[in-house]
């Protein structure tokens, strides 16, 4: 066992490490990062808008003038439908962050505006009372400016970037004297690399346009989007991500963060297709989004290790283990993990590594499928933050169904079970050890 876990600290763990520090990946991860405060109170407008009283709605368009469900829903399509704005501006900001040799801010307007370079600006509108849809031009639609255009503000960011850092980095800068001003001085030196990321990125859309693609946004979701979309929301994808992520924590590696970057973008998008039906009263389409993952496999944070708390506090004999049970305990109700890995410890630890990456893909088969059945409410698009406590979130994030809340409980149950025989054998060895320590004193 020791030969193993030895090879794969020798072998996997600099590979991981490498893919973890890659400022690309990175980047991407942390400008998502960027846009979840304000998917969050986006969130909150809309549990407002349709919290699950009976006579709420009726309420709502009786007190002030009415029409205050769509009043409240505004500071969600201010949030929720520039969330590929917010991304375009968040991933080239950081990057160029990472570089340190360019104005991340002037990186980030560069980035935002190539990317709204690429959306055609015309949509599409059907006048109320008619059949018939009119094409409406001069217009940034908004649907391409959400959840659907992640994956294009992902590669522009990168792209706009790349191009602005080699013009800046090969100094074709307009140089000002040392009395001008650092700002005026900034925007000048910004003006050639800033005219040929654009130029660049206009001439890319001229020729996309003679394609049968016609935008890149087309090609993005063609060849990106929909192979993401099978691995990212499917069940046999949900069970591969969260395996590699537990293999990843084992290591002592931030699984989670590594694959962010890979995942966030389709359950993300997952998220939003879901809130937009909720909001308008439909069938919601996805089971795998955000939450799902947040608020239902992970109760406790990654590996669900809330029951792990749960039998420290109730079943160790373990000194030690019931102290850390104390401290972690708070941390864990709001899913913390972090104490428990490295507490216990998970990493590279051969009696708990099992549970650890089982649980999460017995809890992603049974949650999944009883969503699929119609058992448990399915998300409702509702960005809560990862840290709400369970049963509270199961609740909140299926929009007000208890159905949410009773699955968490069920998971949690599940994972002692998982948990328990395992656990019991590493805390009798601890007991030993305490026990061994007391009488050579």
């Amino acid at each position: 066992m020791d030969k193993f876990y030895n090879l794969m600290d020798k072998k996997i763990t600099p590979v991981a490490m490498k893919i973890s520090n890659q400022r690309h990946l990175a980047s991407i991860r942390d400008g998502l990062i960027m846009a979840m405060p304000l998917l969050i109170i986006g969130s909150f407008f809309l549990i407002l808008a349709y919290l699950p009283i009976k006579g709420y709605p009726e309420l709502m368009e009786g007190i002030f003038g009415g029409n205050w469900q769509t009043k409240l829903t505004y500071p969600v399509s201010v949030s929720y439908d520039i969330m590929a704005l917010l991304v375009a501006f968040g991933i080239a900001y950081r990057l160029a962050e990472k570089y340190g040799t360019i104005d991340t801010l002037m990186t980030g307007v560069f980035s935002l505006v190539c990317f709204a370079l690429t959306v055609p600006q015309h949509t599409m509108f059907i006048p109320e009372g008619s059949q018939k849809a009119l094409e409406v031009s001069g217009v940034l639609p908004t649907a391409q400016l959400g959840s659907q255009g992640l994956f294009v503000a992902i590669v522009i960011s990168l792209l706009s970037t790349e191009i602005y850092r080699f013009f800046y980095e090969k100094d074709f800068v307009i140089k000002m004297p040392d009395s001008v001003p650092p700002a005026v001085m900034k925007s000048f030196s910004a003006l050639i690399p800033g005219f040929a990321t654009i130029l660049v990125i206009w001439v890319l859309r001229l020729l996309i346009e003679i394609t049968p693609f016609e935008s890149i946004n087309n090609i993005i979701s063609t060849i990106i989007g929909i192979p993401m979309q099978y691995v990212g929301g499917t069940l046999l994808g949900m069970t591969v991500t969260v395996t590699v992520i537990g293999l990843l924590w084992s290591m002592g590696l931030h699984g989670d963060a590594i694959l962010s970057a890979f995942t966030s973008p389709i359950w993300l998008k997952n998220m939003d297709e879901n809130r937009a039906a909720f909001q308008a009263g439909k069938e919601l389409p996805n089971i795998i989004t955000q939450q799902f993952y947040d608020l239902f496999i992970v109760p406790g944070g990654t590996g669900a290790l809330l029951a792990i708390v749960i039998l420290m506090l109730w079943r160790s004999k373990s000194k030690q283990m019931k102290e850390l049970g104390k401290v972690a305990g708070p941390a864990s109700v709001f899913n913390i993990s972090e104490p428990i890995i490295f507490g216990v410890p998970i990493v590279l630890n051969p009696y708990l590594i099992i549970p650890f990456l089982l649980t999460p893909i017995i809890l992603v088969i049974v949650t999944y499928y009883a969503m699929s059945m119609g058992l448990v409410a399915k998300p409702a698009g509702l960005a809560l933050p990862w840290t709400t406590p369970p049963i509270i979130s199961g609740y909140l994030a299926t929009g007000g169904k208890i159905s949410g809340s009773i699955m968490q409980i069920v998971n949690i149950l599940i994972a002692l079970v998982m948990y328990y025989p395992f656990f019991r054998v590493w805390d009798q060895q601890k007991y030993k050890e305490e026990m061994s320590m007391d009488q050579n004193s």
